[in-house]
């Protein structure tokens, strides 16, 4: 219940209206406190009083809905805490007491602290404090008691893997970088943290490797993270734009994760790894472009069945890419080129079509990118049916109705599922971005726009860099040491680059053992 503080409190001093410090005098703060927190119902104040005659005062301050409901009587464990310590009787404590003991002796416990700013205080209790005030001191207790309801650790959503870890990360940031803590113990892995936002106050926190990361890679990350200071980052991508080169790329120049083994990976590779919290996603740069075919479950399995699969991959970034340009680039320009009994076969599966190939891919296109949006944001339960569904239906009813070919249906189909082949999904949104100007220039200049389209993009990757370092690296300029992991997986002794591990892998003569 709240009370009104008593009019023979002592108020030493009143508070500067322009001063930023703790008022000695309570009802100065309690007064500050309510103006700030107008109108928010679950702000909790609670009055106390003690020592000789209970004529000592003070309150502490919280918010109802971020505290644990066994946290909320802190200034009785602290005025227990001082008799303890201190002097004895309860009802001895004087004011001079508690800020001789608190002065001196600092906080007994290791989630508070001793608050001398009044926005100190305020963003305290919006991040999960309990502030005590005194009357007569000019400082504040701030205890941490946040209790509010986090997802347990699961598997991952967007990276689901058959072999190798099945946990994934959540939105609480300590969490998160414990978990790569535990699975990384080096004093080399450095973790440092600032605040970005006005109103939102989100705590950011990035990561490396020190001795294995490029100073010039991470004194250039520091130079543009250091920018944000009153952007609003709610999540981890925000960081994205302020990170990457090019605004106006299509491809993306960092990777996102949602696994603990790929950031300790990308770590111990030379990464940085930048999080946020209340966010699962771990963001890692410099972003390479091979990377974005790369998945830590390629390193589970033998290098044999890894190497087919990456391979396999590639192959599919080039099928959504350009297999609807192809398509519409031979059937138009150089049906020459096509086998006598498949053309036919084209040449009457579309007899009857009235649109061209371009306008009949375009059309098809369309609809496919407009089922695959409503899959994602159906309820899951039912998504996935619809999207099965909802393509059947329309494909056999636009061949049917003699809208669109089924050699183009094909086409289109394969290039959808080509696209879900890519482990990166912001790669596979960068298919589907140039996938529409190669089908433009296949069909007005045929197999040369398409040559045309291919050079400009691949001029565009050669230009292009992730924090100063080529987005090409290992591939332009040629690094034999770099491809060897790009495109085949070599085992993992062949991998190995100091002469200690290579020592440790040397074949033991037959008839001798290790010591």
């Amino acid at each position: 219940m709240r009370k009104k503080t008593s009019e023979n409190n002592p108020s030493p001093t009143s508070k500067d209206p322009s001063s930023n410090s703790i008022s000695t005098c309570l009802d100065d703060n309690l007064q500050l406190i309510e103006d700030q927190f107008k109108n928010s119902n679950d702000l909790q104040i609670l009055h106390w009083n003690y020592g000789p005659g209970l004529d000592q005062t003070a309150f502490s301050v919280y918010f109802d809905t971020l505290v644990k409901s066994n946290e909320k009587n802190l200034l009785k464990e602290a005025l227990q805490n001082l008799v303890t310590h201190e002097i004895g009787p309860a009802m001895m404590v004087t004011v001079e007491d508690v800020i001789s003991f608190f002065e001196k002796n600092g906080v007994s416990s290791p989630s508070a602290e001793l608050l001398d700013q009044f926005d100190k205080a305020v963003t305290s209790i919006l991040s999960g404090n309990v502030v005590i005030f005194f009357n007569g001191w000019n400082k504040a207790l701030a205890y941490l008691a946040l209790d509010v309801e986090q997802r347990q650790a699961s598997e991952p959503i967007t990276e689901p893997s058959v072999q190798g870890p099945h946990v994934s990360f959540i939105e609480n940031l300590d969490r998160n970088i414990g978990v790569m803590r535990s699975l990384l113990k080096s004093p080399k892995l450095k973790f440092e943290f600032f605040t970005a936002g006005v109103e939102s106050q989100r705590k950011i926190s990035y990561g490396y490797m020190d001795g294995t990361v490029n100073p010039e890679t991470l004194r250039e990350f520091k130079l543009r993270i250091t920018k944000i200071d009153k952007e609003e980052i709610l999540e981890a991508s925000y960081l994205e734009e302020w990170i990457e080169d090019s605004l106006l790329s299509p491809f993306p120049q960092v990777r996102f994760t949602e696994r603990p083994d790929t950031a300790v990976a990308a770590l111990l590779e030379g990464k940085i790894v930048a999080m946020v919290n209340g966010s699962p996603s771990i963001l890692i740069c410099p972003g390479n472009f091979m990377e974005f075919f790369m998945t830590s479950e390629d390193y589970y399995y033998r290098t044999v069945f890894s190497s087919l699969i990456r391979f396999i991959r590639v192959a599919a970034f080039i099928i959504a890419l350009m297999l609807p340009s192809t398509y519409i680039a031979l059937s138009t320009f150089h049906s020459e080129l096509i086998p006598t009994v498949l053309l036919l076969a084209i040449l009457n599966t579309r007899e009857g079509i009235p649109f061209p190939a371009m306008v009949e891919a375009l059309i098809m296109e369309f609809f496919f990118e407009l089922l695959r949006e409503a899959g994602i944001r159906l309820p899951r339960p039912i998504g996935s049916a619809v999207s099965i569904v909802g393509a059947l239906v329309i494909g056999q009813a636009a061949i049917q109705s003699q809208i669109a070919s089924p050699v183009m249906v094909i086409v289109v189909a394969l290039t959808g599922i080509a696209s879900f082949a890519l482990p990166q999904y912001n790669m596979a949104i960068a298919i589907r971005i140039l996938r529409f100007p190669l089908m433009l220039l296949a069909a007005t200049f045929g197999g040369l726009g398409i040559m045309v389209g291919v050079i400009l993009i691949y001029l565009h990757l050669a230009t292009l860099r992730s924090l100063g370092q080529p987005y090409l690296s290992a591939l332009t300029p040629l690094d034999l040491k770099k491809v060897r992991d790009a495109f085949i997986i070599l085992p993992r002794r062949l991998l190995l680059n100091s002469s200690r591990d290579r020592h440790l892998y040397k074949k033991i003569p037959e008839g001798k053992k290790a010591k």
